[in-house]
């Protein structure tokens, strides 16, 4: 397993490199000048200048990827555009918002789709599964931003239950993380129906219950485990897309996390902090696929690793 590991850790190297080259070169596609909304749209073209000569961006391409790409291998991330202080500066101080949101969001989602997965395919095709699948259907269609402020008009301004803005109390992250893992929660209920519906009609479970076990040791110690592969492994993919769509969610909410720094950056055309930032999200995407796919043997300890 270690050695497996090993490998995977090794094969991030040419992934990152290929992501890198293609982040460059969008945001180097992306419309508007940032050495004029850096200098301000009242300075003359000798002060732009100026501007663009100091961010480096009077180099040809080749010569700007080159120092980009030489800087992040040296741990160098670059400085803000907007700001003017470290990149790295920028995203310490907003990962922590983003990442407690998501495992909060994670959480819940896992729990709750879980439970009405199993709960679906233990009564399939009665009153208890439709309702469980109806959730899970209206959970997909319903788009993230819409929910988020039906949610506010609910909860904030119509009953002044919850705030709206700001991460400074758990209170704060109820709205987001419901808006957050409403989709992978229905996500993970369709997925988890799907995969213990299969598992239940093996054979090993009929010997299970022929054997006299109760319905629960049967579902829990029997079927549980042996569905968990394929759950975990959309959970983790669903791990990843938290990561990403918290853009969306964040800008709704105003969360001071990574998804509204990214926004804000766009719209600055920052491009030191557009690049670190989808640097960043890639990064944690192949990491989540890689604890994946360590976790397959501590599930199924028949797995064997090459």
């Amino acid at each position: 397993m270690l050695n497996y590991f090993l490998k995977r850790l090794v094969g991030l190297a040419p992934t990152l490199l290929i992501v890198a080259v293609l982040v460059f070169l969008f945001v180097h596609m992306l419309p508007g000048d940032p050495a004029r909304l850096a200098a301000g749209q009242d300075a003359d073209l000798e002060t732009v200048e100026l501007v663009r000569k100091e961010l480096g961006l009077d180099k040809p391409l080749p010569e700007q990827f080159v120092r980009f790409f030489t800087n992040i291998v040296q741990g160098d991330l670059g400085t803000s555009i907007r700001t003017r202080r470290p990149v790295i500066t920028e995203i310490a101080e907003r990962f922590m918002p983003t990442l407690l949101l998501t495992l909060v969001s994670m959480a819940w989602s896992v729990v709750f789709g879980m439970g009405i997965g199993i709960i679906s395919a233990v009564y399939r095709n009665r009153w208890p599964d439709r309702l469980g699948m109806t959730l899970a259907v209206s959970g997909i269609s319903f788009p993230a931003f819409a929910l988020g402020m039906l949610l506010m008009q609910i909860f904030s301004v119509d009953l002044g239950w919850l705030p709206t803005v700001g991460a400074s109390s758990w209170q704060h992250y109820i709205l987001p993380s419901i808006t957050l893992g409403a989709a992978v929660a229905a996500v993970m209920a369709r997925f988890t129906r799907a995969s213990f519906v299969e598992v239940i009609q093996e054979d090993f479970v009929r010997t299970a219950r022929a054997k006299g076990l109760r319905e629960r040791i049967v579902i829990i110690k029997h079927c549980l485990r042996n569905a968990l592969i394929p759950v975990v492994t959309m959970m983790g993919l669903q791990f990843g897309f938290l990561l990403g769509g918290s853009i969306v969610v964040e800008a709704v909410f105003n969360w001071p996390g990574l998804g509204r720094l990214l926004v804000d950056s766009v719209n600055m055309r920052d491009y030191p902090v557009i690049q670190a930032l989808v640097l960043l999200f890639s990064l944690e995407f192949i990491l989540i696929n890689l604890v994946v796919d360590m976790l397959y043997g501590f599930i199924n300890p028949t797995i064997r690793y090459k």
